[in-house]
């Protein structure tokens, strides 16, 4: 058999493949049975707003579960909504990285409270911070609400709390936030999402 120098390195490339593949125990036959799915068929997909700042962008999230009693679904893929008008589908760094945000160990998840005097934080359930916030706040409005000024012109103002509600909202939860908290009296007051 007549070999040149170009024939010799191509069968003993091949050769060399061929013994490092049967070594790893690939088996092209096992490898071409099998089918793929795709990891987002059985996910469910939720449409949302990503938490950061306050463009707005509009993300999708896929969770898997099976929506029985009992079983919390997990978040285990998130990416850019491409029908959302703001992003079209694009993200930013922060909101690329969600899924670690969301799956982060120091994210908080329920209510805290540190006790007056305290250097500890207490969990506490929902009905128990509201319960506790909104005869705080009552308490507040009535010993700092201020009906007139100096002039005597009716203002109607509470300078002493504020409010500063989330990126996640619409413009819409923003408007019907800023009725209510403006019904109040309050003035320190604002919507990070102008979305």
């Amino acid at each position: 058999m007549d070999m040149n120098r170009r024939h010799f390195f191509r069968v003993s490339g091949a050769g060399l493949l061929g013994s490092s593949l049967v070594a790893l125990g690939f088996s092209p036959a096992a490898a071409l049975a099998e089918a793929r799915n795709f990891k987002l068929s059985r996910a469910t997909e939720t449409r949302s707003t990503c938490p950061y700042c306050s463009v707005g962008c509009g993300i999708l999230m896929y969770s898997l579960g099976d929506k029985s009693k009992n079983v919390v679904s997990e978040i285990m893929h998130i990416e850019g909504d491409p029908d959302h008008p703001v992003n079209r589908g694009t993200l930013c760094p922060k909101g690329a990285g969600l899924l670690d945000f969301v799956h982060s160990k120091n994210r908080l998840k329920w209510p805290e409270i540190r006790e007056p005097g305290s250097k500890e934080w207490k969990r506490v359930s929902w009905d128990e911070a509201m319960d506790r916030l909104v005869p705080m706040m009552k308490a507040d409005r009535d010993a700092n609400f201020v009906a007139q000024n100096a002039a005597g012109q009716t203002v109607n103002r509470w300078l002493t709390t504020g409010m500063l509600c989330a990126s996640a909202s619409s413009n819409e939860s923003g408007y019907i936030t800023h009725k209510a908290m403006r019904s109040l009296g309050m003035l320190v007051f604002d919507n990070q999402a102008r979305v």
